[in-house]
């Protein structure tokens, strides 16, 4: 291209390329580039122009060649495809009137700071420093599938919306960022895809809005994170997806809110996560979905949990905070009704690594108790005494209140009413304690059963105290048993 061809605004960015000096079409600081369609020639330049200097543009001795240009209407498509630029590139709160495009380039650095986009194709884009689109206000689809970016890419504030609602806004599946993702404040109105993204720093979307009116908010399967994903006050209208992630750190969802109606929240499953945080915050609205992840530290506060939670096969080291066994068990029973006995068990080991012993206990009695309803109909039954009786072995103060009360009813029976020896003669003095005792306990013999011989409502209150005392000693010890056995 000449420099003849040029406008005078064209002429200002050409001149000022070489030097790497900052060209400036702004009239305010506070201009929106959304409306920059209406700006006249004094700021418009074109595509092409800029395409010329990037790939062969004019150079000075001892200066660093870098195109710094600010508040432009770009016009034309700029097109970088496959391309190499050496030169720094910053067109910040610029209108460009067609999508970019960058796909397999190389760059050094790209800052598109407060421009107004209607989309971006630049996948397989690789950039040696950062790629920034702080505040960017984008219409169209995003594509940076397969982006490597050495260090940062920043989103934080930017804006990304598409016309067609089924269309991922922003794609950013099988990226490679060196640092972070940081992301605070982002709105995207449809799908945010980072399906296989490896992100070396951390995520951070604290304060976004997120919104899949035809798919899942956050379609994020298989993410690597080497740091934590920071989504404090995060505003998710759709699925948030990260099946199989695996996040070092923390997934901080504190005081987030969570809502897909009629399907799932939230699925984590067979991810591997440091810390999951999700308290403080709405209740999610949708199921909760963390089957066979791996958590070292899951911190949940029963009032978040939503009607549907997915815990089977997660394992966890610690539950914080420390809550009563009674609130923690309802969450258990939140799967569609089906019995699953490993969560109890995690959730009895996690009480057994901070000394509750008691809320352990709690945790196996609602156990046996949920295990109870899938027997036939013979097993529910024998389970129902056992918790009468013992709590199945958990509650044995219980066996000591049924033997007393039961040795009451039998003392005061047959001390208004002795039964009547076998052997006058022979028998020792009638005591109803320890005849009732006889009666009660099937393997200590005090001598008095085998001196007399009831009847009448006698024999029959001798019955039934001989069946209880079976049944009482059954249950001791079956509960007893399987105390011992889980120690």
């Amino acid at each position: 291209m000449m420099i003849n061809d040029l406008t005078p605004a064209e002429r200002r960015v050409w001149e000022a390329f070489p030097r790497g000096a900052s060209v400036d079409f702004r009239t305010a600081d506070d201009e929106d580039a959304a409306s920059g369609g209406g700006w006249g020639p004094e700021r418009t330049v074109r595509a092409a122009v800029l395409r010329a200097l990037l790939l062969g543009g004019p150079e000075e001795e001892r200066e660093i060649a870098a195109l710094k240009l600010t508040g432009a209407r770009i016009t034309g498509l700029l097109d970088l495809n496959s391309a190499t630029v050496d030169a720094a590139v910053r067109l910040s709160h610029c209108h460009f009137e067609e999508p970019p495009r960058l796909y397999g380039a190389q760059l050094r650095r790209l800052n598109l700071r407060g421009s107004a986009l209607p989309g971006m194709d630049a996948g397989a884009l690789q950039i040696d420093g950062v790629l920034r689109m702080t505040d960017c206000r984008v219409r169209g689809p995003v594509g940076l599938g397969g982006v490597r970016i050495a260090r940062a890419l920043f989103l934080d504030g930017a804006e990304f919306t598409t016309e067609n609602p089924a269309e991922p806004v922003l794609r950013l599946n099988q990226a490679e960022i060196g640092g972070d993702l940081w992301a605070p404040g982002m709105r995207a109105h449809g799908t945010v895809r980072l399906t296989g993204a490896s992100v070396a720093g951390m995520v951070d979307v604290r304060g976004a809005e997120l919104t899949g009116p035809a798919g899942p908010a956050l379609d994020a399967p298989n993410l690597t994170v080497d740091s934590d994903v920071l989504a404090r006050e995060l505003c998710a209208l759709g699925r948030l997806e990260l099946r199989g992630s695996r996040i070092t750190g923390r997934l901080d969802l504190m005081g987030a809110r969570l809502s897909n109606p009629g399907d799932t929240a939230l699925r984590a499953s067979s991810s591997v996560i440091g810390e999951l945080w999700l308290l403080r915050g709405d209740r999610v609205d949708g199921a909760l979905n963390l089957r066979r992840a791996r958590i070292d530290t899951l911190l949940l506060e029963p009032e978040v949990l939503p009607d549907e939670v997915q815990l089977s096969d997660l394992s966890y080291t610690a539950l914080i905070p420390h809550e009563p066994a009674g609130r923690r068990l309802p969450m258990l029973e939140r799967n569609g009704g089906v019995y699953q006995p490993y969560v109890y068990e995690q959730l009895t080991a996690a009480y057994r690594r901070i000394g509750d012993d008691d809320a352990a206990r709690l945790v196996q009695l609602a156990k046996q108790r949920r295990r109870r309803a899938t027997l036939p109909w013979y097993g529910r039954l024998w389970g129902r005494v056992q918790d009468v009786t013992v709590g199945y072995g958990f509650r044995p103060l219980r066996a000591a209140v049924w033997l007393l009360s039961l040795l009451a009813v039998g003392s005061v029976a047959y001390g208004l009413d002795h039964p009547a020896p076998l052997k006058a003669d022979e028998a020792p003095d009638f005591n109803p304690v320890f005849y009732t005792l006889d009666l009660l306990l099937p393997v200590i013999d005090f001598g008095q059963e085998r001196a007399y011989a009831p009847d009448g409502w006698h024999q029959g209150l001798a019955y039934g105290l001989v069946v209880a005392g079976w049944i009482l000693a059954t249950a001791i010890i079956a509960g007893v048993t399987r105390t011992v056995s889980r120690q």
